[in-house]
């Protein structure tokens, strides 16, 4: 079932009685080449990579809950790669090109909007910390602009410039950045890895992986064994629990995360903006919604909600970059799960057991990286050796102390990220 403008008439017309689930719901299979523990966007994204770029269809994606119920459902959409650091800059570089080329790629509307996205800075250190970050962009051969305060004015005319502790003096542009509709993304790779053969098996809980001699087996579901060649782990704030399965302790802590959704307002945030001295982000979503968020909880947790001061710190961060935004009624807010390596990079790699493969620490990033992430694990997964974008990613970096990436210059501390 392809999707073209034509259907989509065709179907409006008569009664949308045509359209056919968008993947299976089937039973699993006793054994496969490759198991992906996590449905998400990052797990999703595996699989389908391995299918389109690999040939490998012999693959099932595992999940506890239901297709899109975790943090791929429950974030604030932004799409970007503005990142500083070697290794990253080049990993967040790949994932927006998979990301300009979705769409067509999957045939499918992930809303992909690059509406751009405007880093403020509000001191004379931020504005050089900014234009180094903006060379570093350019010279990857991604996008950046400097704006004066004037620049700003012009695309932001909204903002409190003249706020007595923050003024602003400037921001970063990056004019490829945006958004995409999160559970599109979730449900345009479910439509592409079934298709093309991957079983996604849905309210299947994974108790244990089995391990003999120093090699992967399978794993132990709610719903029976399944015998694997290769098994990745890939369930964002959970990472830590999937692989204490294995005998594994790793470098992650979890931490909440919370965003917000405002009421429906007619189109006034054309950007996606960032406050450069309060942790707040906002954007527009095409329904007329702010959507926005902020710090972390700062206290691990397994618990998809948050806290009512940090709800209140969020605002007044808002409040102080944007008053217009004040008498808008907030519908509902949520939390997901961080996992949250010490120095605020993800890890891609090998682990110690052959055939296990582990694909975690997001920290802040983890919807960004959807593309580049799957895209990257497959290859690893598939290759055993790691994609040219992801090579620094590795779990070792945190037993040696040798290529540790501190993107935010913050320190190997989980609560400072």
């Amino acid at each position: 079932m392809r999707f073209s403008g034509l259907r989509v008439l065709k179907e409006g017309l008569t009664g949308n009685k045509g359209w056919r689930p968008h993947w299976r719901d089937p039973e699993p299979k006793s054994d496969y080449d490759i198991v992906i523990i996590g449905g998400g966007g990052h797990g999703l994204s595996t699989a389908y990579y391995l299918a389109r770029e690999h040939g490998l269809t012999n693959v099932a994606v595992l999940e506890k809950g239901y297709i899109g119920g975790g943090n791929v459902g429950r974030n604030t959409t932004i799409v970007r790669a503005n990142y500083f650091l070697e290794g990253n800059s080049q990993f967040y570089s790949h994932s927006l090109k998979l990301w300009e080329g979705l769409e067509e790629d999957l045939n499918y509307n992930v809303m992909h909007s690059q509406r751009g996205l405007i880093n403020l800075f509000h001191s004379d250190g931020q504005r050089d910390a900014f234009a180094r970050r903006g060379n570093m962009m350019n010279s990857q051969g991604d996008d950046a602009i400097l704006l004066d305060r004037e620049g700003v004015r012009k695309e932001l005319p909204y903002l409190d410039f003249d706020n007595p502790r923050f003024p602003v003096y400037g921001g970063l542009f990056h004019p490829r950045g945006g958004t995409a509709r999160h559970d599109a993304v979730a449900w345009g790779y479910a439509r592409g890895a079934d298709q093309r053969g991957v079983d996604l098996i849905q309210n299947c809980e994974v108790t244990g992986i089995d391990i003999e001699n120093g090699k992967v087996r399978g794993v132990q579901t709610t719903r029976g064994a399944i015998r694997a060649k290769k098994v990745g782990i890939v369930v964002a704030g959970r990472s830590g629990q999937v692989a204490a399965m294995a005998g594994m302790r790793l470098p992650i802590e979890s931490h909440i995360l919370q965003a917000f959704v405002t009421e429906g307002l007619k189109p006034c945030i054309h950007h996606v903006v960032s406050f450069g001295m309060g942790h707040f982000y906002m954007s527009q979503s095409d329904k007329g919604g702010l959507v926005f968020g902020g710090d972390l909880d700062f206290y691990a947790s397994y618990a998809q909600r948050g806290n009512l001061p940090m709800k209140e710190h969020v605002m007044e961060a808002g409040m102080a970059l944007m008053p217009m935004i004040g008498k808008a009624k907030v519908l509902r807010s949520w939390g997901g799960i961080m996992d949250m390596t010490p120095d605020g990079s993800p890890i891609i790699d090998k682990t110690g057991i052959d055939g296990l493969y582990i694909d975690c620490g997001w920290c802040y990033g983890g919807f960004k990286a959807v593309p580049g992430s799957g895209h990257c694990f497959a290859h690893l997964i598939a290759q055993d050796r790691p994609h040219a974008a992801a090579e620094k990613y590795r779990l070792d970096r945190f037993r040696t102390g040798y290529g540790l990436m501190d993107e935010e210059g913050t320190g190997p501390q989980h609560n400072l990220h």
